[in-house]
């Protein structure tokens, strides 16, 4: 057994020798501790395919096209119709549009949003020809019982029934004249909602930017304390 001559005491001690078998727990701990840990390659692949997940996600708009105007104008069109003929064309106008903009929602779906908020409104324009059209059919059919009237030499029946239908029509045509300005409100609506999901987009792009800088932060640190040595086993010295 070998010895150790311990300064300033005068005496010996014997150094307890290692095991061969200890070495090798400790090795074989060791090498199962690290193939534990998550391969440090891996990790960052892994942290940059999250990241560009959430940039994708949240990335801007390109397309700026002005879809709302489709809207617009098919309100005016059904404004401005004065027989069945040109209802029938401002509803297949609005139905034209609604299909173009249901392909371009599948094809641009950065702006599916504002895309459906157009096919909402000329959905509503399809309602509203067709509520137009009933109207026009029977304002057709009380101008033909007027005339009717007047031929039949029933003047006051006549009067009361004309003045009857120009109070609808003055009504139906106020109504109308809404249709076209409501549609323009609701497409500055809609610009100021894509405005603030703009801005919103851009500052979860910014979150996610710094977010990625942490990672790389934390993975250097990480790899940083794993190319530490391991500590070396100590040596018993027993008196």
């Amino acid at each position: 057994m070998s010895t150790i001559s311990a300064a300033g005491s005068g005496g010996y001690y014997p150094v307890q020798p290692t095991a061969p078998a200890q070495d090798d727990g400790l090795s074989a701990a060791l090498r199962e501790e690290r193939e534990r840990q998550p391969d440090l390659a891996e990790m960052m692949k892994d942290a940059r395919e999250q990241i560009e997940q959430r940039k994708e996600q949240f990335k801007l708009p390109k397309n700026s096209r002005r879809y709302g105007d489709a809207a617009i104008m098919a309100c005016s069109r059904l404004a401005r119709a004065r027989s069945l003929g040109e209802v029938d064309a401002a509803s297949g106008y609005a139905r034209r549009q609604i299909a173009q903009l249901r392909a371009a929602k599948r094809s641009d779906s950065d702006n599916a949003d504002r895309i459906q908020a157009v096919i909402n409104q000329l959905q509503k324009t399809v309602n509203r020809a067709g509520r137009k059209r009933r109207e026009l059919s029977q304002e057709r059919l009380e101008e033909k019982r007027q005339a009717r009237l007047a031929r039949e030499k029933r003047d006051r029946e006549a009067k009361r029934l004309r003045h009857q239908l120009r109070n609808r029509q003055a009504m139906r045509i106020l109504r109308e004249s809404g249709y076209a300005r409501e549609a323009a409100v609701d497409n500055r609506v809609q610009d100021q909602l894509q405005a603030s999901r703009m801005e919103l987009r851009q500052q979860l792009t910014g979150l996610t930017e710094q977010t990625q800088s942490t990672v790389d932060a934390a993975i250097q640190q990480y790899a940083s304390a794993a190319a530490e040595p391991a500590p070396a086993p100590e040596i018993n010295v027993e008196a």
